[in-house]
């Protein structure tokens, strides 16, 4: 039992920046399904980044110990990798007893500036300034960055904080927002959370609960819908014609399509068509006469040729 509860507590410890391939892929092909390895690629590249800034540029970056649930239901890996992250992203208090709790009411350590980590008090902006992480970072379907996503305003494009709450997704709003690193961790939690609410919609007691309410749901068969259709069913197999008809009417003014509508139930009720041999002949006729200028390029051709070999005219002798 202590074994099996060190081992917990030792991949709880472990950073995915100290995991080797083999390792994420196995990770991706168990646990919750909705943590792809892609999405664990991601996340383990924002680790090694901010590791690696931390180093550079001498930044205060405390490193998030995500580790995925390996639950053999994903249901319930994705509900414990969804307790986890809302764990990690909650934001710092300070200690019950201390005083600027007590006397000043601050109860969050980094509720400083839109600029500050609200989990580590990393600066962002300092951050930023030496290599934009939120822009490296992308969305493992979309291909968009956490810049593009939580970064910019939707609206003007222009760069905006994005401002964190006390309770992650829901709360009051705070003054800090989250490093790269937890942001993505964010972003997943986002997903994870509306694949809860998609199996929620789709089981049948939140289906009666929501009857209860007073919602209705109204089915409607889809032979209904298709009865909607005023054309005979006799009349169905010709609309691959009608499909080719109207293709070439487009091309030629020879085909004629003329639609006589019902004036009091709007419905098409007389339909002709009319192929004029006239417009055809017309058509065939200019398309095998060739234009003014067509001619006048074959002339200069000729002109030219006859100009390089003078002796060509008597070499043919076609007049003779």
């Amino acid at each position: 039992m202590m074994n099996i509860r060190n081992r917990l507590q030792y991949q709880q410890n472990q950073s995915l920046t100290d995991m080797n391939q083999a390792h994420l892929l196995a990770l991706s092909q168990q646990g919750n399904s909705s943590l792809s390895h892609a999405a664990l690629m991601e996340q383990t590249t924002a680790q090694s980044a901010m590791r690696e800034a931390s180093l550079n540029a001498n930044i205060e970056v405390p490193k998030v110990n995500f580790y995925p649930s390996r639950h053999p239901d994903p249901n319930r890996a994705r509900r414990k990798d969804i307790k986890q992250a809302y764990k990690l992203l909650s934001p710092a208090k300070r200690h019950v007893v201390n005083p600027v709790r007590i006397f000043l009411g601050r109860k969050y350590r980094f509720n400083k500036q839109t600029s500050v980590c609200v989990v580590d008090g990393c600066d962002c902006a300092v951050l930023i300034q030496y290599d934009n992480l939120y822009a490296k970072i992308c969305d493992e379907d979309t291909g968009r960055s956490l810049w593009e996503m939580y970064w910019q305003n939707p609206v003007t494009g222009q760069p905006e904080a994005f401002i964190a709450r006390d309770k992650v997704t829901s709360g009051q709003k705070m003054r800090g927002t989250y490093c790269p690193e937890h942001m993505h961790l964010y972003h997943l939690l986002c997903t994870w959370e509306m694949e809860e609410e998609k199996l929620s919609q789709a089981n049948p007691k939140r289906l009666r609960d929501r009857v209860k309410k007073g919602v209705s749901i109204v089915t409607v068969p889809v032979a209904a819908i298709r009865s909607k259709d005023p054309t005979p069913s006799m009349l169905q197999k010709y609309e691959p014609f009608f499909a080719e008809l109207e293709k070439d009417a487009r091309n030629t003014n020879g085909i004629n399509i003329i639609y006589y509508n019902n004036p009091l139930t709007k419905e098409n009720d007389i339909t002709t068509i009319v192929f004029d041999l006239r417009i055809f002949k017309q058509e065939i006729a200019m398309m095998n006469q060739p234009t003014p200028a067509f001619q006048s390029i074959l002339e200069q051709q000729v002109n030219e040729v006859m100009q390089q070999n003078p002796h060509l005219e008597d070499t043919l002798g076609v007049g003779e």
